[in-house]
């Protein structure tokens, strides 16, 4: 369920405090930030923010199209790793699961 609309989007006041300093100053230095609940403001774009996704900060350039998303889309929290070999790539290559080295 989404925020209503008459409340507004939600924006950490920490982080925005720190991108308006950033702003001010010209700075191109990166913002660390955990709050990937927050929602991308126009006064964000063109920020790096290096955002936690639970073990490591992921650098993202903010644009305009980003605009309206949470901070959170932007650094995904579990590492994709592939699927095995067992599924259609098997049946392609002729392998069926683990291969012996001779």
């Amino acid at each position: 369920m989404s925020r209503s609309g008459k409340k507004g989007p939600f924006i950490d006041e920490k982080l925005l405090m720190k991108i308006q300093k950033s702003n001010e100053e010209g700075s191109k230095k990166p913002i660390r930030t955990w709050a990937r609940s927050s929602s991308i403001s126009p006064e964000m774009v063109g920020v790096t923010l290096e955002i936690h996704n639970g073990k490591d900060f992921i650098p993202v350039l903010v644009t305009e199209s980003m605009v309206g998303h949470k901070v959170g889309e932007f650094s995904p929290t579990r590492k994709f790793t592939g699927h095995s070999k067992k599924g259609k790539v098997a049946k392609t290559t002729g392998t069926v699961g683990r291969v012996e080295s001779e």
